[in-house]
């Protein structure tokens, strides 16, 4: 019975580790997704004016709603 009960509190254990690492993931890619998205609007307007523009009026739209969203179509 010992065993049994042991096995069951590793294994809550581990998904508490998981879902700890996937919502610490979560907040990362939601902070670093505007920095990336200006840093590829930089490289954007280097090549070309307008188009960086336009890069960069999309990136500042960006909003932690629109990141969650994205999986819900």
């Amino acid at each position: 019975m010992m065993k049994k009960m042991r096995k069951a509190q590793t294994m809550v254990e581990y998904i508490i580790i998981v879902s700890l690492i996937a919502i610490s993931l979560i907040a990362v890619f939601t902070y670093l997704s505007r920095a990336i998205g200006r840093k590829a609007a930089g490289a954007a307007e280097k090549l070309s004016t307008q188009e960086g523009e336009s890069a960069k009026a999309a990136v500042e739209d960006i909003s932690e709603d629109s990141i969650k969203d994205l999986g819900e179509d």
